[in-house]
């Protein structure tokens, strides 16, 4: 085998092409605005929710 061969191995990915800028107007800066606000909001909620826990209080044992 040659010392220089570079055949073998994991090829590298091919790098992807970069997307072009879109212009955006003040109808989409306001959506996007809007999404991120309501985004902010539900996390807010899903981290109160999962701050109380289901299933708490009084524990019920197996027995009848």
């Amino acid at each position: 085998m040659p010392a220089g061969s570079r055949e073998g191995g994991k090829a590298k990915p091919l790098k992807k092409p970069k997307g072009k800028q879109v212009d955006l107007d003040d109808d989409d800066i306001a959506f996007k605005q809007k999404q991120k606000e309501d985004a902010a909001k539900l996390k807010a909620l899903k981290d109160q929710a999962a701050g109380k826990g289901f299933g708490g209080g009084l524990k019920k044992s197996g027995k009848k």
